[in-house]
């Protein structure tokens, strides 16, 4: 018990004794690093140049951290404008989508354009809603109908050939009958031979020539335009080209695309005039050179006349 309080009594004073040195240290490097003097400079900087290399040890870990701190910084930073790239990006699709749309639609009212019809022809140009989507009846409806002056059995065109002909009428709708379709039947000419023929559909891409005069003149690859027969169409509206069917009989590859029908333009063909009395071909009406103009007892000199 006597060893411990002897301990004690050594300890204490030289604790004291240490804390004083370190205050009085401490206090002697403030008291030279306040000093403004050359000779104290060159002191301090002497000072630095010794001490301050031999501690890059010391100062690694803080040096780390800070930078550690700094990246995380940039991290933070970095996925924010991360976030924002792709909500851009999102962005960017959707109006790429509505270009690439708007592109194609141009493209197809461009080639809608570049047909060439009878300047004659005035047109109205509609957008394809729907079609049947019945193997046995094909044909699509227009946003375009009776309120935009279009008439039943008007032909249609797309950006190349002909399509069909409007087969129903409503205020803001009409149907368009395709040429592929098993009830559409439209007269032909095949050049540069000039043979005429029907063209008949069955429900298949490539419509079926008949009635065809002389086959022996026609070849795959010859030209199909409307002949313009009986009024039901125009004439010379590109239709397509001849080919061989598998079955060996001649049909019509199409000009027009239906896989990419989105517009038609359907054509002001104005009908010919109608002929109800054949005979007036051969007979003058009567009313029109007057009652006497064919009666028997008009004179027929002009001395008779005269009197």
């Amino acid at each position: 018990m006597a060893r411990d309080n002897s301990s004690e009594t050594y300890i204490a004073p030289v604790r004291n004794l240490l804390v004083g040195v370190l205050v009085l240290a401490l206090l002697a490097i403030f008291a030279v690093w306040r000093i403004d003097s050359p000779r104290v400079e060159r002191l301090r900087m002497a000072v630095i140049d010794r001490v301050v290399p031999s501690f890059d040890w010391a100062m690694a870990p803080i040096h780390g951290t800070a930078h550690l701190l700094a990246d995380f910084q940039s991290y933070q930073r970095l996925a924010a404008q991360n976030q924002d790239l792709r909500r851009e990006l999102q962005q960017m699709k959707a109006w790429r989508e509505a270009a690439l749309q708007l592109e194609q639609e141009n493209a197809k009212l461009l080639d809608l354009n570049n047909v060439r019809i009878d300047p004659k022809l005035t047109f109205v140009t509609g957008v394809v809603m729907t079609d049947s989507g019945s193997p046995f009846r094909q044909s699509v409806l227009l946003n375009v109908g009776a309120r935009d002056g279009i008439i039943d059995g008007w032909p249609t065109m797309d950006g190349i050939g002909l399509a069909g002909r409007i087969a129903g009428v409503g205020r803001q709708t009409s149907r368009v009958l395709l040429l592929t379709d098993t009830s559409s039947r439209i007269p032909i000419t095949i050049l540069p031979s000039g043979q005429r023929a029907i063209l008949a559909g069955d429900s298949t891409s490539n419509p079926m020539i008949e009635f065809l005069e002389d086959r022996a003149v026609v070849r795959p690859g010859d030209r199909v335009v409307s002949s313009g027969d009986g009024g039901v169409f125009p004439a010379d509206l590109l239709v397509g080209q001849v080919a061989l069917g598998t079955d060996n009989r001649l049909r019509v590859r199409l000009a027009v695309d239906y896989q990419r029908l989105e517009f038609l333009r359907v054509l002001r063909a104005h009908p010919h005039e109608a002929i109800n009395d054949p005979g007036r071909l051969l007979t003058p009406v009567p009313e029109i050179y007057g009652p006497s103009a064919l009666s028997p007892a008009a004179p027929a000199t002009p001395e008779a006349a005269d009197g």
